[in-house]
């Protein structure tokens, strides 16, 4: 039992520390169109607590998305908020890098509505509309896979932005 717990602590190659896990760069290759499209999802520190999905904190999050997109630092599609994450779809200029605009709208919201975000998040550029039509659907179908609601039309925090 002694010698299986060890093994169990130490990991299957008998290291004692935890895999590295791979930097994400965020930054698109210089050949991406400028204002390419992309599903990105940005998740809360713990997990399975409700963090954003209840006012103020959703309109909070919502306000912030449509006045960075006023001062161009992003163009958002579609915002849709889970208890500890969101899922959106962003375009950004060349001239606004992708990373630093993300972790920087982190700070801003983190401090202000007291979030508290993993460090990274994902993003995938939309390469098709038929890709976009997929990811659009998994993302306001996730509250309904979640049993957050039985429609996802009864979801209400999701933007649509313009």
């Amino acid at each position: 039992m002694d010698k299986e717990k060890n093994i169990l602590q130490r990991g299957p190659l008998g290291d004692r520390s935890l895999p590295r896990r791979k930097r994400l760069p965020h930054t698109p290759p210089p050949w991406v169109e400028d204002g390419s499209l992309f599903f990105i999802t940005i998740c809360c520190l713990k997990r399975c607590e409700n963090a954003l999905a209840h006012e103020p904190v959703a309109a909070g999050l919502f306000d912030s998305i449509a006045y960075r997109k006023k001062l161009l630092q992003w163009n958002p599609h579609l915002v849709l908020l889970m208890p500890d994450h969101l899922h959106g779809f962003f375009a950004f200029s060349s001239h606004q890098e992708m990373k630093k605009t993300v972790a920087d709208w982190k700070r801003y919201v983190g401090r202000k509505l007291k979030i508290d975000w993993q460090r990274e998040f994902f993003d995938h550029r939309i390469r098709s509309t038929a890709e976009l039509q997929e990811k659009w659907s998994y993302v306001l179908q996730n509250p309904v896979r979640a049993g957050l609601c039985k429609e996802a039309s009864d979801w209400q925090y999701v933007r649509q932005y313009r």
